[in-house]
């Protein structure tokens, strides 16, 4: 790939990545939330009760991240954090009654914003569009070779 494409690839992907979580925070807040938060939530909710440890892991974020908003979602009344039966260094989040009730407020801005970022987009590119964006996912993750860029 030379520079030019790999630039214009790279900017498309930047641009995309800002714009989304602007928009996220914008529809979360409202809320009560900051980006993150949700996720959090969506996965508590898909899960159910989880080691924060765990969350972490899951969510691809750093455990004093998790930690972080698990404190401010406990503090608003969405989660509640308990120590893990049979080890008291771990601590187990679960949604309260309240927390559920804002995922399903959570579960319609998500709708929303999907729909925003694919609009006008064909079914069929909808469709192949989680399986590709995995895979650009994978691929930073794992790919950690330098291959230098053609000038041009």
């Amino acid at each position: 790939m030379d520079f030019d494409q790999a630039d214009a690839l790279n900017q498309a992907v930047r641009t995309l990545t800002l714009r989304h979580r602007a928009r996220a925070a914008a529809l979360l807040a409202p809320l009560g939330l900051h980006p993150g938060q949700e996720a959090l939530l969506l996965e508590l909710a898909r899960t159910g009760p989880m080691i924060q440890a765990k969350l972490s892991e899951v969510l691809g974020v750093e455990p004093p991240s998790v930690t972080l908003m698990a404190r401010k979602l406990e503090a608003a009344g969405y989660i509640r954090r308990t120590p893990a039966p049979g080890d008291q260094r771990a601590t187990v989040a679960e949604l309260t009654d309240s927390g559920r009730d804002l995922v399903g407020q959570v579960r319609q801005l998500w709708c929303a914003l999907a729909e925003e970022t694919v609009a006008g987009l064909p079914d069929q590119t909808v469709a192949e569009l989680p399986g590709l964006l995995h895979t650009l996912a994978g691929n930073v993750d794992t790919k950690r070779r330098s291959v230098p860029c053609r000038e041009g």
